[in-house]
């Protein structure tokens, strides 16, 4: 059996495990579909045994597969780890540095943040990720990540900004239209903006009385639901500290309902010694403390 397998290989073979076809393994690494066509072919070569079969959901990995899928994702994080340590090297602050964030903090909030930081470091290249989901920092899908959650990861790097609080709000013409509600139950008369799928936010409202099916409007974009609050199309969620940006909305019940999100600046604790990410990561941790407290 050969031992002298290049990385690649094995890289390809994560992400066939991970996509299930080699057309979306190629999507995600960013290569051809042949070439990961061949680095499978190359490592079952190399190996002696068969990793995956043909089946009309895809390719489905063989019991040899799942075995070796560990020791890969260990060789998976001692690259990144290389990678890390590579980037952090230098005295500069110049360079790229990959940003995540949910959406509507990432349209909202970090946009001044980041235009203020970029005129103090005009070399610095900043690539920003908006996604609801949390982006894995270990495998360097993102440099630093704007969490609503307490990272438990021991090699994460993070400070706590403090709470940002969700709460219920109208525009003045629904209002004036409409009435202002007194108490939860009176949410069951309004055009009440919500999410498709279960979540959070929707748990909180259920414990108040309010169940998912009484939604008007339902979208699980954030940003369809800012956008519909701003329109006047109901009664929805949003930050407090955004909804005092705009004089046309009005918090409802805010005796009633308060949903509070407990918010991170996280990244790998690799980068610290990296100068493009801690600038980046200590600007993120004073503009996201500003807005929280203003």
């Amino acid at each position: 059996m050969a031992t002298n397998i290049g990385w690649e290989l094995y890289r390809s073979f994560l992400g066939v495990l991970k996509e299930g076809s080699l057309s979306g393994a190629a999507r995600l690494l960013g290569i051809t579909q042949p070439t990961v066509g061949r680095h499978i072919a190359a490592l079952e070569t190399a190996l002696g045994v068969v990793l995956f079969t043909r089946s009309p959901q895809g390719l489905l990995p063989t019991a040899v597969a799942h075995t070796l899928r560990a020791h890969a994702e260990t060789m998976e994080r001692t690259a990144a780890a290389l990678e890390r340590a590579a980037s952090a090297q230098g005295d500069e602050v110049r360079g790229v540095v990959r940003v995540s964030a949910s959406e509507v903090v990432g349209v909202e909030v970090l946009p001044p943040i980041i235009t203020a930081l970029r005129h103090q470091h005009p070399q610095l290249r900043v690539e920003l990720i908006l996604t609801n989901r949390l982006i894995d920092l270990l495998q360097l899908e993102a440099d630093i990540a704007v969490r609503m959650v307490r990272p438990s990861q021991e090699q994460l790097l993070a400070r706590r900004v403090g709470l940002i609080e969700v709460g219920l709000h109208a525009r003045d013409d629904y209002l004036q239209q409409h009435g202002m509600p007194l108490q939860m139950q009176d949410l069951v008369n309004h055009s009440v903006i919500g999410f498709d799928q279960e979540s959070a936010f929707i748990r909180s409202l259920a414990i108040k009385g309010f169940e998912r099916n009484a939604f008007a409007i339902s979208s699980d974009n954030d940003l369809a639901q800012l956008a519909l609050i701003r329109a006047g199309a109901g009664i929805g969620g949003c930050q407090v500290q955004l909804a005092k940006q705009n004089p046309r909305l009005h918090r409802v019940l805010p005796d009633g309902f308060a949903f509070k999100m407990d918010t991170w600046v996280t990244m790998h604790e690799d980068l610290r010694n990296s100068p493009r990410c801690r600038v980046t990561f200590d600007a993120l941790v004073a503009g996201l403390q500003r807005y929280v407290q203003a």
